[in-house]
């Protein structure tokens, strides 16, 4: 199944039944959400997300100032610019700040594949395809390792804080588990999106075992870190 979406670039991966708070202040979002906003109150205010592969979320600015057009910062090629998947998201709340601009926030919803891009609007828009998830062979019997391993991940991270940590509950079903830890785990774009593409809920926490592992050994290995610092997820500003 397609569909056509308003598309926002972003520098990082969305995940399905994952928050995304958006900062929109330049002209070709605040266009996208002032449309979002103009749809009946029953039509979902639903956008596509994608990650950026090379280029920039916000607009370079060039000697005539801050380049505003659909392809600003991402060349004149954008399905070589963005990458192939993405996450649709939902905007519930959006509101209107001082001078134009909208904070929102929106709800990953489901994946997709990228199809093609129109870049003929003030902003610009996707042909997508839905890339339906399934649990994938063993995805259930993965559960109880990967919510062990991860708890001593964010017990690495969290040093002294260790303690705040006790009875953090984790959801049992493997394809909510997966995308919940490939959010909150602390990697690069490039491996956010492998984890993003994977084909089934199975391969996500077998690949989310191996990156934590790694990741783990890792923080054992360097001095104290501000935990804090690594662990805070800042609001995307576009």
């Amino acid at each position: 199944m397609t569909d056509r979406l308003p598309l926002f670039p972003l520098s990082s991966a969305l995940f399905p039944g994952l928050v995304l708070p958006l900062n929109v202040f330049e002209e070709r979002y605040r266009a996208l959400v002032g449309d979002l906003l103009a749809l009946p109150e029953s039509t979902p205010r639903r956008f596509a997300v994608v990650a950026i592969r090379h280029g920039h979320e916000v607009s370079p600015t060039g000697q005539d100032g801050l380049d505003t057009g659909p392809l600003a910062g991402l060349g004149d090629d954008p399905m070589d610019a963005l990458y192939g998947y993405g996450c649709v998201a939902d905007a519930a709340g959006i509101a209107e700040q001082e001078g134009g601009g909208y904070e929102l926030v929106a709800t990953g919803i489901m994946r997709f594949r990228l199809m093609s891009v129109d870049a003929s609007g003030p902003y610009l828009t996707a042909e997508i395809e839905e890339v339906p998830d399934a649990p994938g062979e063993g995805a259930g019997a993965l559960v109880p390792e990967v919510v062990r391993v991860f708890g001593a991940y964010q017990k690495r991270l969290a040093g002294a804080r260790e303690r705040s940590l006790a009875g953090q509950e984790f959801p049992d079903d493997p394809t909510v588990l997966s995308y919940l830890i490939a959010a909150a785990v602390i990697a690069a774009t490039p491996e956010k999106q492998r984890l993003l593409e994977a084909p089934d809920a199975a391969s996500r926490l077998t690949s989310e075992l191996r990156l934590l592992r790694h990741e783990t050994s890792i923080i054992d290995k360097l001095p104290s870190l501000p935990a804090v610092e690594l662990i805070q997820q800042p609001v995307c500003a576009n």
